[in-house]
């Protein structure tokens, strides 16, 4: 299953790599050209009929994870995060390090010898470390490398009624979506595009879209579900099993009105439930591509994700195959002009 494929690889923001392998793996007999840029972004065209208006699809190939900064002379590693992780979530958590894939646990001082004060509050990075189960620091340099990347070691797995269980759900939702989208669409010219370092300030996405010069543009995105039963309705972001979350605002994009008008009515016409995204934190590659060179038009659609920027996120199955339906109509309209 690609999902499956996408979310166990590693890909921590500035190494993609084996993420982006299985990507053009999937794609390279479905587009008509294929360009990797400097930064490592996958811009690929798929011809089919003439529009006016030239239309980007993306989604970031990265996550959140960590670095190796130091290794001390016990052979444990001190690390760094790179993205934005909650470190109260990180204590006993399993991790891979390096490109061999080291399995490591994240590790703290017993809570039997803490003092008080440290219980009420999340442990800073400097005290904890990663155990790789061995003595000495030669015997850990051996397998390991300051600046090695470090993901969770987190499987893909399926649960409950129609629930995933995964890391890295953002953004390989959005991935799995696009590739889905080149392997099965004819007949409508677009650009499928997969940027690099999203999570460390956008990175990819610009340079990726001086180069297309886009009309429109669609982000998909794995975006945060939080509903906690007695939290007010509207701080609740997302919810499970609602249907594809359409951005009203975020941190670095204010959306296109008209542009989401036709999405909503694009996912009535088709009797595709959708929901709204109810907040404005956090930003996505929108925020680079609806400024870069003259301008695009942007629409940002997501899949929502519980527990995101952690080892377990959590989505719908049927989210996801909405969130499909919607992308499908969207093209046809597209394809006749409508958008």
């Amino acid at each position: 299953m690609l999902l499956k494929r996408l979310t166990e690889a590693s890909g921590v923001s500035g190494n993609e790599k084996e993420v982006r392998d299985i990507i053009l793996d999937e794609i390279q007999n479905y587009v008509d050209d294929v360009i990797i840029d400097k930064l490592g972004n996958i811009i690929t065209y798929k011809k089919g009929k003439n529009s006016s208006k030239k239309l980007m699809i993306t989604a970031h190939m990265d996550e959140v994870g960590l670095m190796i900064i130091d290794i001390d002379s016990a052979g444990l590693l001190k690390f760094t995060t790179v993205g934005g992780i909650d470190k109260r979530i990180l204590v006993s958590k399993p991790v891979l390090i390096g490109k061999n894939k080291v399995l490591g646990v994240i590790g703290a001082k017993p809570i039997h010898l803490q003092k008080k004060e440290e219980w009420q509050k999340a442990l800073d990075l400097d005290q904890l470390y990663i155990d790789i189960g061995v003595n000495t620091k030669e015997e850990a340099e051996k397998l390991v490398n300051i600046g090695d990347y470090v993901i969770f070691d987190s499987s893909y797995m399926e649960f409950g009624e129609g629930l995933v269980k995964a890391k890295a759900l953002d953004n390989r939702v959005g991935c799995s979506l696009l590739v889905e989208l080149i392997k099965n669409v004819e007949d409508i010219s677009f650009y499928g595009v997969f940027t690099v370092m999203e999570e460390v300030g956008l990175i990819g996405a610009g340079p990726a879209a001086y180069r297309v010069e886009p009309d429109i543009s669609i982000i998909l995105e794995g975006t945060l579900c939080y509903e906690v039963p007695k939290l007010d309705k509207h701080l609740i972001p997302t919810y499970l099993n609602k249907g594809p979350a359409i951005s009203l605002i975020d941190r670095t994009t204010l959306y296109n009105i008209e542009f989401r008008k036709k999405i909503i009515e694009v996912a009535e016409k088709n009797k595709i439930p959708y929901q709204y995204r109810k907040t404005a934190m956090g930003g996505n590659d929108s925020g680079k591509i609806h400024r870069s060179k003259e301008g695009s038009i942007t629409t940002t659609i997501s899949v929502p994700c519980r527990n995101i920027h952690s080892p377990t996120s959590v989505m719908s199955k049927n989210d996801y195959k909405n969130t499909q339906k919607l992308l499908k109509a969207i093209l046809s309209e597209f394809k006749k002009g409508e958008l």
